[in-house]
């Protein structure tokens, strides 16, 4: 029968330099691969969120146009970049006519937290076309395939457009009181 070992066996002149630069080592190469998980991770995340965009975009226009907004013309992945201001920011989906636009927000797994990102957006939005003496009001929309009910609430509490899937379509959600103008 084998003996147990209770203690492992180390080299005896090992002094602590050496168990600190071992440790060290060992501490960048999980860094390393907690790096590479992310980027992985990030990029497939960006993917799912591509794919909800490729299914909300093409029909956008004419759904909003179906609740009397008449936009003539839809935009996707609109960068803003006001380097003389520093205002910089994308848009996933960007409608507009004359007097009306509308900034939308695509996201897998909608979160309060990608809620206030928008709003945010917006009021660089606003900023921006005072800037540039537009006048037009600006509205928003989130659309997301999750959608927590505490989620849905809050988007639609701030006057945001709520766009969700429906088996191969998707449903707007108008905010209940009037929405936000921006």
């Amino acid at each position: 029968m084998a003996a147990v070992q209770t203690q492992a066996e180390y080299p005896k002149d090992i002094g602590f330099e050496q168990v600190w630069a071992a440790l060290m080592e060992t501490r960048g190469l999980l860094n390393d691969t907690i790096k590479e998980n992310k980027k992985r991770f990030g990029d497939m995340d960006n993917r799912f969120g591509e794919i909800v965009e490729c299914m909300v975009s093409p029909n956008l226009q004419d759904k909003f146009n179906d609740l009397g907004m008449e936009f003539q013309t839809a935009s996707t992945n609109v960068k803003v970049r006001d380097h003389k201001n520093e205002i910089y920011f994308e848009i996933d989906v960007f409608l507009q006519n004359g007097d009306v636009a509308m900034l939308v927000e695509t996201k897998t797994n909608l979160t309060i937290s990608y809620i206030n990102e928008h709003i945010a957006r917006m009021e660089k939005m606003r900023a921006f076309a005072d800037l540039h003496n537009d006048k037009r009001t600006f509205l928003g929309a989130v659309a997301g395939v999750i959608v927590p009910l505490q989620v849905k609430q809050y988007a639609l509490d701030n006057g945001f457009y709520l766009i969700e899937p429906n088996g191969d379509n998707f449903f707007i959600t108008p905010p209940q009181s009037k929405p936000k103008e921006w």
